[in-house]
């Protein structure tokens, strides 16, 4: 079992910047990727970034790329999401992911995930 806590989501202006944080711990010795997903409301949940946990390579949509960076702490077991120049379209609850050993998807994709957080609360104000 893989627990994830995630914080730092919040209010935030049109334009202003926030910071994501999901730790991760429990079986955390074979994590192969992390992601970040996120649901608006009414809207099916959509991959935001994602990152492979040994060799750092990182994947990104098209609608944060420029704008959002994904990084990760090995020691920590914690991977954080970067969020500037937020866009109101940018709110929604973000969830972080977690995938114990080999993927069965690409980690754009949300079967490519076994764990999955809370989800944190972001809103952009326009």
């Amino acid at each position: 079992q893989v627990q994830l806590v995630e914080s730092g989501g919040g209010l935030v202006q049109a334009g202003g910047s926030l910071r994501l944080s999901c730790a991760a711990s429990g079986r955390t010795f074979n994590t192969y990727h992390m992601g970040w997903f996120r649901q608006a409301p009414g809207k099916e949940r959509e991959f935001v970034a994602a990152i492979r946990w040994s060799a750092g390579s990182t994947l990104y949509a098209d609608s944060v790329k420029g704008r959002f960076t994904i990084s990760r702490d090995n020691a920590k077991n914690t991977v954080y999401l970067q969020m500037n120049s937020l866009k109101p379209e940018d709110t929604a609850v973000y969830y972080c992911a977690h995938r114990s050993g080999t993927p069965i998807a690409t980690m754009s994709k949300s079967q490519a995930y076994d764990y999955w957080g809370q989800g944190t609360q972001v809103t952009v104000s326009s």
